[in-house]
C-alpha cells in the first residue's frame, strides 16, 4: 500500500496511523459546509484507461487519457458530415461532450478543469448538473445557472472560468441549494427548484471546435 503525502519513518507509529487514515479517506474531507459527513464515491486522476462505469462519451466526440489528463475534443469530420446530412447539427459533436455518471442525489464534486477555445463567440462551456436540469453557463462576461431549461435563471455578474486556464472547481448540491466554487471563490445559488432527485450525472460540454481537459475528479455523497 502506498501512503500519499507521508514519509514513513521507522518507529513513527503516529505517522503511520495518520498515513493509514489518509489512504482510507478519513482525512480527505471535501470543502463544503452543506453536509456534516460525506462518503467518497469515486476519484480518478487518470493514470490508466477511462473508467466507463463512471464516464460516458457522447456525440462520438474524441476523449483520451494522456499524461494523466482526460482530454476531449470534437468528433471526426465523417461523423459531423453524417449528422449534418441527417439535419442533426445539434448532435454532430462539434464540441467535446462527456457525462460523469453515478453522481449521488446529494453530493460534492471536486475537479480541476480547463476549457480550451480560441474565443467564446456566441458559445460558452457548460456544466449540466443533471441532464438539462441545472445548467451552469460559463459565459465571457457573466456566469449563470439555468434551472429546468427556462424555469428560473440565477446570475453572477462576472465570468468565473476564463478560457484556456486551469481552474479548481467544486460543485456541492442538496435540495434547494447549490454551491459553485472556482479557485476558492464560492457562489451560492438557492431555489426551490434545485433538486437532483432522479438524476445522477454531470455533463461536461465545451465550445464548438474547442477542447476540455480534466486533471482529476472526486465525488462524495453528502450524508
Amino acid at each position: 500500500m502506498q501512503f500519499p503525502l507521508c514519509k514513513r519513518s521507522a518507529g513513527s507509529f503516529l505517522a503511520v496511523l495518520f498515513c493509514f487514515a489518509i489512504a482510507h479517506g478519513e482525512e480527505a474531507k471535501p470543502r463544503s459546509d452543506l453536509f456534516e459527513k460525506t462518503r467518497l464515491v469515486y476519484e480518478d486522476d487518470f493514470d490508466g484507461e477511462l473508467n466507463l462505469d463512471f464516464w460516458e462519451v457522447r456525440q462520438a466526440t474524441t476523449w483520451k487519457v494522456e499524461d494523466g489528463i482526460l482530454k476531449g475534443s470534437e468528433s471526426s469530420k465523417a461523423f459531423q458530415a453524417k449528422k449534418i446530412a441527417a439535419d442533426d447539427k445539434g448532435h454532430a459533436g462539434f464540441k467535446p461532450v462527456i457525462w460523469l455518471k453515478q453522481v449521488p442525489e446529494n453530493f460534492v464534486c471536486e475537479m480541476r478543469v480547463r476549457w480550451g477555445a480560441e474565443q467564446h463567440n456566441s458559445r460558452f462551456p457548460i456544466f449540466d448538473v443533471g441532464h438539462h436540469i441545472h445548467t451552469i453557463h460559463l459565459g465571457k462576461t457573466l456566469t449563470s445557472l439555468t434551472i429546468l431549461k427556462d424555469k428560473e435563471k440565477l446570475k453572477v455578474e462576472k465570468p468565473l472560468m476564463p478560457l484556456n486556464e486551469w481552474a479548481d472547481v467544486t460543485i456541492a448540491l442538496k435540495k434547494g441549494v447549490m454551491h459553485f466554487t472556482v479557485n476558492g471563490e464560492q457562489h451560492v445559488f438557492e431555489s426551490d427548484l434545485i433538486d437532483m432527485t432522479g438524476h445522477s450525472q454531470i455533463d461536461f460540454k465545451g465550445i464548438n471546435f474547442g477542447t476540455c481537459d480534466i486533471d482529476y475528479v472526486k465525488v462524495w455523497e453528502g450524508l
